[in-house]
């Protein structure tokens, strides 16, 4: 089979959090479309579905019970229904009426692809028989079931043809994201013009944040402003806001409630921190430093934050040339959650081309 070749899958989810082996998918549909080859590359075109990185899976035993775990002790610190400015419609100038009445209220799923680290492109060693987990968050919202694909690219090496470094300039402000698909920074842009240039026809572009920069992250998502600047902010302030949620109506009546509601919220954590220990098969004598771990630090400690995120050249582009995929909402973001001196972040970026 030719080296590079390109696949792409339709998924229809059977529940709104939903992990599903596209490995199976893609050999029903495509036969033995991986044989051969020593990896491939998987691309989501969603902000709310996507793939957890190899390493994790593997500690995760690629279990699909162990994964779905994993998702929903993420998921407990997001809650569906919590008070999330991205869910107040109302507030949602870019939407029509129409789109008003029809737009999911899903910023659980969007927080918790963020913070549990899933990733739009992720690449795994092909191994015979061996599960890749789409994951799904928002699959089904109502009596909506969405079509939601993905898309494969095999091949046996990768080669860095070219490399680029970039200066994004942040506000003085502690909590900053930065939507690095906006026109005006011209990065995108850039990168276009090196894929041209490169003449790199399938393969990934590699964004990673320099060694140097610290308390910063980098997600692919919806850029939508109410999610990213107040709903991510919200929660890089207090991870454990929208989790308290539920009780909030109860922490402001007090007396309206036993006195043990109060410590509800807390037992919550532990859930959350119990779930982690199990699902990623720690040592019970790790859960108690766990448990101090997720109190006593800051947001990035124990959020999935990553330091790249990568996107998918398609050799399906004008002439057949390389074309950078992107879903429709799809933006690169960085993100920060504590002030830089020098109201900027440096970027390393690659080209990488597949043989």
């Amino acid at each position: 089979m030719e080296s590079g070749c390109e696949f792409t899958l339709e998924l229809k989810p059977s529940t709104r959090i939903d992990v599903i082996d596209v490995q199976g998918r893609f050999r029903e549909s495509f036969g033995d479309c991986l044989k051969g080859f020593r990896k491939a590359l998987y691309y989501s075109y969603h902000t709310t579905a996507g793939y957890f990185e190899e390493t994790l899976c593997a500690r995760l035993d690629h279990d699909p019970d162990l994964v779905r775990r994993f998702v929903d002790s993420y998921h407990r610190l997001f809650p569906p229904g919590a008070n999330y400015f991205h869910d107040q419609l109302h507030l949602r100038k870019e939407l029509s009426e129409i789109q008003r009445r029809n737009e999911p209220r899903n910023a659980d799923s969007h927080l918790t692809f963020i913070g549990s680290g899933l990733t739009n492109c992720a690449t795994y060693t092909v191994r015979n028989g061996r599960p890749v987990y789409f994951v799904d968050l928002d699959g089904v919202f109502g009596e909506t079931v969405r079509t939601r694909r993905t898309s494969v690219i095999p091949y046996n090496f990768e080669r860095r043809v070219d490399s680029l470094e970039a200066e994004i300039g942040v506000s003085n402000h502690s909590v900053v994201s930065v939507n690095l698909n906006d026109q005006r920074l011209g990065l995108m842009e850039r990168i276009r013009e090196r894929i041209a240039g490169s003449g790199v026809r399938r393969g990934r572009v590699d964004i990673v944040l320099a060694p140097s920069e610290r308390n910063a992250g980098l997600t692919v998502n919806e850029y939508e402003t109410l999610l990213m600047r107040h709903d991510l902010v919200d929660v890089l302030r207090n991870p454990f806001r929208f989790m308290a949620e539920r009780w909030r109506h109860a922490l402001q009546n007090p007396r309206a409630v036993p006195g043990k509601m109060l410590n509800y919220a807390k037992y919550d954590l532990v859930q959350v921190v119990n779930q982690l220990v199990d699902a990623l098969r720690l040592r019970d004598t790790l859960a108690e430093k766990a448990l101090d771990k997720f109190l006593g630090v800051p947001a990035e400690r124990f959020l999935r934050m990553k330091r790249s995120v990568s996107l998918m050249i398609s050799g399906e582009g004008r002439n057949g040339g390389g074309t950078i995929v992107e879903g429709t909402y799809q933006s690169p973001i960085l993100i920060q959650w504590q002030r830089s001196e020098a109201r900027s972040r440096r970027l390393l970026i690659d080209f990488i081309q597949f043989e």
